[in-house]
């Protein structure tokens, strides 16, 4: 337990950052599950549109400091290496 009034205070605000931040990579996990499962059963207009939304969502996740920059580009960029081998066969 925290000693000082603004240590309290930190401890608070960083308990509610986390439970925002949980949130948030709670929804980007379930959006790359769904996606996988669409592009596992071929369908890619779907698989595009979700993983459209990914995109979105991860962009904003390293505008917020939620995940890191080179993360976010790493899923982005394996997503795309499948929709793109998806839609070329």
């Amino acid at each position: 337990m925290p000693n000082l009034r603004n240590a309290e205070k930190a401890l608070r605000q960083n308990k509610k950052r986390a439970e925002r931040n949980k949130v948030v990579k709670a929804e980007i996990h379930s959006l790359r599950v769904k996606a996988r499962k669409l592009i596992d059963t071929k369908r890619v207009k779907e698989a595009a549109e979700v993983v459209r939304m990914i995109g979105k969502k991860l962009d904003k996740a390293v505008q917020r400091n939620v995940l890191k920059k080179n993360a976010v580009a790493r899923y982005k960029s394996r997503l795309m290496k499948k929709i793109n081998a998806l839609a070329k066969a």
